[in-house]
């Protein structure tokens, strides 16, 4: 067994991309481990927990610690890596991105992503937002205070704040963060949970009914502290905006007098609303409401159950990356025990579950013979290219039953059908419906 530890300066690459790098090593005969990040205080952690001893290294270095049988193999492929992520970056002095949200903005713009580290990311978005534009923040790590400040400020500006913590958008047709390929069509929606954003457009795509935009506020919109702001401004647009004939608001259970103030302002808007409400119903049955009130036929769902053979004996243990998802599983399925490892508590430092599968992995290779694993499995750009690669082999070896819920389109890139029926083909029943998914892990125990 042998180990490479170096630290190399002058070399920056996003988390995301060195995410990839470190897998597709790890991936590599005989690599038993692979770490290539820039070299954060947590990065630096990890390594230590791994029993790497390291050099002196800062925030702005890049860290590789390899270990296993064939460390030069891997090193030959890093360098590989290295040189093809360097080579796609923009060579031109008039192809330089903007390194500033205050520089971007100077350009034609009409929305601002942020997508940096928590704690720097308040200030690119208070800069989007004097700008006069409006603004996605992606990153999560913001505290509730500065984002209350930042919404506030929003409405004496009068642009819209979708998040912190905000994974999915559409603006006409244009997906952000974590997004489906979607038709386009009569429904707008107003989303305090990315997830539960996909679960529902991708519901009514598989329906034959498209989307007109999807605004996403964060998870903590409609919390008593934050209030409603960005929801109240974003079911006003929507209410505006001609090519939208109905709207759906999806959330969490939000704090009863926000709920209160914004149901009062629903009544105020011309556009229909429906409410798709953890606790008032499940969002595959929002979604049928929906179809129901366009004067649209509801479908079938499609579905693929499997047979594993393996006895039932114990619990369901839910294994998700998407926390509305999570949510509402767990209120169908009424026991377990359920893990959203999108939560902040394990994105800290690493990628989203939709794209790193490690930790969802492991949990699936630590389940007990008799209980049932609850899984989603998201779809659409940004997430994993080929989740059912990650994940079939983990499925077929798990000594538990897997049941999954397939959250996409059939425009997505990874290809619903072939996604379906590679998890399927490993021992997995599968469901396009998360709710459909839990009622039939609780059925089988």
């Amino acid at each position: 067994m042998g180990e490479v530890v170096m630290v190399r300066s002058g070399i920056y690459h996003d988390s995301v991309a060195l995410m990839r790098v470190s897998r597709a090593l790890t991936e590599l005969p005989g690599t038993e481990v692979a770490i290539v990040a820039m070299a954060t205080e947590l990065n630096l952690a990890l390594a230590r927990d791994l029993r790497f001893d390291l050099p002196a290294a800062g925030p702005a270095d890049l860290l590789v610690a390899i270990r296993g049988h064939d460390v030069e193999a891997a090193a030959r492929e890093l360098d590989r890596q290295l040189v093809a992520l360097s080579s796609s970056r923009p060579q031109a002095a008039a192809d330089q991105p903007p390194l500033t949200t205050r520089s971007a903005a100077r350009r034609p713009a009409d929305v601002v992503l942020v997508s940096v580290p928590g704690e720097h990311a308040f200030a690119e978005a208070l800069d989007a937002v004097h700008a006069g534009l409006p603004v996605m923040v992606f990153s999560d790590g913001v505290s509730v205070e500065r984002e209350v400040l930042l919404k506030r400020l929003a409405e004496e500006r009068d642009v819209l704040v979708m998040g912190p913590d905000c994974g999915t958008a559409v603006i006409a047709g244009a997906g952000l963060g974590f997004a489906n390929v979607l038709r386009p069509g009569p429904v707008g929606l107003v989303a305090a949970s990315g997830t539960g954003a996909q679960q529902v457009t991708s519901l009514l795509d598989l329906a034959g009914t498209g989307v007109s935009h999807v605004l996403g506020v964060g998870g903590r919109d409609l919390s008593a502290e934050v209030g409603g702001l960005s929801t109240v401004r974003a079911l006003r647009m929507l209410d505006d905006d001609p090519a939208t004939e109905l709207i759906v608001l999806v959330s969490k259970p939000p704090a009863p007098e926000v709920a209160r103030a914004v149901r009062e302002v629903v009544e105020s808007l011309r556009t229909p609303v429906v409410s798709a409400l953890l606790g008032e119903r499940d969002l595959t049955e929002a979604t049928e409401e929906v179809l129901r009130a366009l004067g649209r036929s509801v479908p079938e769902w499609p579905a693929w159950p499997g047979w594993s053979g393996k006895a039932v004996t114990g619990t369901v243990r839910g294994v998700y990356s998407g926390g509305t998802l999570c949510a509402e599983a767990r209120l169908i399925v009424g026991r377990g025990e359920f893990v959203d490892y999108g939560d902040d508590a394990y994105t800290l430092g690493r990628a989203h579950p939709m794209i790193d599968p490690a930790l969802r992995l492991e949990a699936l290779a630590k389940a007990a013979p008799g209980d049932v694993v609850l899984m989603d499995v998201v779809l659409g750009h940004a997430a994993d290219p080929d989740p059912a690669a990650s994940f079939a082999h983990a499925i077929a070896r798990c000594p538990a039953t897997v049941v999954v819920a397939l959250v996409g389109t059939e425009g997505d890139p990874q290809d619903l059908h072939r996604q379906a029926a590679a998890l399927r083909e490993a021992g997995a029943s599968v469901f396009t419906s998360n709710a459909h998914a839990a009622r039939h892990a609780r059925d089988l125990t």
